[in-house]
C-alpha cells in the first residue's frame, strides 16, 4: 500500500566539497556548505597507530564555522601520542594539536578562511573515544548550532549540518508526535524529514509540554525508539519564519489518489483453487485486506499514482500487506510526471544520482520518506 502526502500546488546540485583519507577516518559527509566528520569507531575507542586527513572546503567569500562535538584523545606531552590539528597552508594559520590535557577552549572556532585541513593521527594508547566535528560556513547564521542534544534553551532556529543522520545517538518519537527532548536533535530532524542528511540546513523547533510516551517508527531511513514520559518535547517546522504552533505543517497532509496502475498485477489462485487478484486497485494506503502485488516474474516493477491534478508532493509512505503473505517493498525509487508523457527520476537534494528509498522492513509498520525538495506533478510512479 502507499500514500502521497503534500499540499496544493503554489504558483541544485552541489559539488563535493571536500576529501578524507586514511586508516583513521570513520563517519565522513563533507558538503559545500556543511558537513560531519568522526574518528574511525567513533564513540568506541579510536584504533591505534592510524591517521586521517580531511580536506575542507566551502564557497570562496565564506568563512568555515567549526563545531568541536567531542574531542577524547588520550592525553600525552604536547599531544604527541594521538593528536587532532587544523590548519590552513595559504593563510599560514593552525589550530591544536588538541588532545584531552590541551582541549579546544570553545566548542566553537569561528576562522577566516574558505579552506581547512583536519589531521587526525594515533599511536599507541588504552582509551578515549576519538573525535567528532562538524562544520557549516558563515552564511548559515541561526540562533545556535545542534550537533548532538539542544541546550535548554533551544527554540526557534538552529543550524544542522550535513551527516547528522550518522553520529552516536538516539531519538525517540516521530513525525506526527513531535520528539523527546532528550532526543539529539539534528538526528531527529533528520528523521521529521524536516532537512536532508546530504545537505544539512536550517531547523525550525518548538519546545512544547510533553507527552506520556512516545512511539517509535522509521523514517528517512532511521529507525525511532519507543521512549517514556519527558518534561518537554521537540517538535518541527519546514518553515523558519516563524516558530511552529504544531508538529506537522498542513502540507503532510494525505493526498487523494485519483487512480492506481501498475505495470503488472499478481492473478494469485489460493488453497481452495479460488482466484485472487492483487490489482492496483488494492495499492491505497488503509484499504482493507490484500494489497497489490507485482507479477512474481515481473522485473521492473512499477506502480503509479495519479493524483488527480497537479500537486506539490512533500514524501511517501509505504506499508506492506499482513494477509496471509508477508509481502513489503525493502527499497525503491520514484519518478514523477505532470502530463503522464514525459517522466523525470526522482534525485533528491544531491542531483547526481537517482535517490533509493528504504522501505518497509516488515509487513505490518508504516514507512515515511520525504521529499527534499518536494516534487510538483500530477502522476508519482
Amino acid at each position: 500500500g502507499a500514500t502521497a502526502r503534500g499540499e496544493t500546488e503554489a504558483g541544485s546540485s552541489s559539488a563535493e566539497s571536500g576529501l578524507s583519507a586514511g586508516d583513521g577516518c570513520g563517519h565522513t559527509l563533507l558538503t559545500p556548505h556543511s558537513g560531519t566528520l568522526s574518528s574511525k569507531n567513533y564513540p568506541g575507542t579510536y584504533p591505534n597507530h592510524t591517521a586521517c586527513r580531511w580536506h575542507l572546503s566551502v564557497p570562496p567569500g565564506t568563512s568555515l564555522l567549526l563545531t568541536f562535538g567531542d574531542v577524547d584523545l588520550e592525553p600525552s606531552e604536547r599531544c604527541a601520542h594521538s593528536s587532532l590539528l587544523l590548519a590552513d597552508p595559504q593563510a599560514g594559520t593552525a589550530y591544536g594539536p588538541y588532545c584531552r590535557n590541551a582541549s579546544p577552549a570553545t566548542p566553537l572556532l569561528l576562522t577566516n578562511s574558505s579552506t581547512m585541513t583536519v589531521l587526525f593521527n594515533s599511536t599507541s594508547h588504552r582509551s578515549g573515544r576519538g573525535l567528532l566535528l562538524s562544520y557549516a560556513t558563515s552564511q548559515h547564521p541561526g540562533r545556535g548550532w545542534a550537533l548532538n542534544h539542544p541546550p535548554s534553551w533551544v527554540c526557534c532556529s538552529v543550524y544542522c549540518p550535513a551527516g547528522c543522520k550518522g553520529i552516536d545517538g538516539d531519538i525517540w518519537g516521530n513525525p506526527s508526535q513531535g520528539y523527546r527532548d532528550t532526543s539529539v536533535l539534528c538526528k531527529a530532524a533528520v528523521h521529521a524529514g524536516v532537512i536532508a542528511d546530504e545537505l544539512g540546513g536550517q531547523v525550525s523547533l518548538a519546545r512544547e509540554k510533553g507527552i506520556t510516551l512516545y512511539e517509535s517508527a522509521f523514517a528517512n531511513g532511521l529507525h525511532s525508539k519507543r521512549g517514556s514520559l519527558s518534561e518537554k518535547r521537540l517538535t518541527f517546522h519546514k518553515g523558519i519564519s516563524s516558530p511552529p504552533a504544531l508538529s506537522l505543517p498542513a502540507c503532510a497532509d494525505a493526498l487523494e489518489v485519483a487512480a492506481f496502475t501498475a505495470s503488472s498485477w499478481w492473478h494469485e489462485v489460493d488453497a481452495l483453487g479460488q482466484p485472487r487478484a492483487w490489482g492496483a486497485e488494492r495499492a491505497a494506503l488503509g484499504s482493507a485486506g490484500h494489497s497489490w502485488a507485482a507479477e512474481p516474474s515481473a522485473e521492473a516493477a512499477w506502480l503509479e499514482l495519479d493524483l488527480g491534478s497537479r500537486r506539490n508532493v512533500t514524501g511517501i509512505v509505504t506499508k506492506g500487506s499482513s494477509e496471509q503473505h508477508d509481502y513489503y517493498v525493502m527499497s525503491y525509487s520514484v519518478s514523477s510526471s505532470r502530463d503522464g508523457r514525459s517522466w523525470r527520476p526522482y534525485r533528491g537534494s544531491s542531483g547526481h544520482e537517482d535517490k533509493v528509498f528504504e522501505g518497509n522492513t516488515d509487513s505490518h509498520g508504516e514507512v515515511s520518506n520525504a521529499f527534499i525538495p518536494p516534487v510538483v506533478a500530477r502522476y508519482v510512479r
